[in-house]
């Protein structure tokens, strides 16, 4: 088992940073891979990055030049770091993670956080 939270949300005005944390728990964090979703209201749920065991990336296109995915196994956590932040990336944000699988698809992570939440006011 592994226990995610995740932490950093806010509100932050359109052109702002943040960085978010997935802090994990309850195994060798180094074996999973990671990916950050993100839901906002009314809408599905979408992927935004993911970062395997090798730390190798990949980002739904649109987000790659704002967002950077990184994780540090020796502090068992994995980062989202956002910048020039717009309204239309007001969400909750959660990271997932699976032993096996590296991949956009929420439907193949296994553990998932309860969620931060980020709101970026125009």
């Amino acid at each position: 088992q592994v226990q995610l939270v995740e932490s950093g949300g806010g509100l932050v005005q359109a052109g702002g940073s943040l960085s978010l944390s997935c802090a994990a728990s309850g195994h060798t964090f180094n074996a999973y891979a990671v990916g950050w979703f993100r839901q906002a209201p009314g809408k599905r749920r979408e992927f935004v990055a993911a970062i395997s065991w090798s730390s190798n990336t990949r980002y739904t296109e649109y987000l790659k030049d704002r967002f950077t995915i990184s994780r540090d196994n020796a502090k068992n956590a994995v980062y989202l770091q956002m910048n020039s932040l717009k309204p239309e990336d007001t969400a909750v944000y959660y990271c997932a993670a699976d032993r096996q699988r590296w991949t956009t698809d929420a439907l193949q992570y296994t553990y998932w956080g309860q969620g931060t939440e980020v709101t970026v006011s125009s």
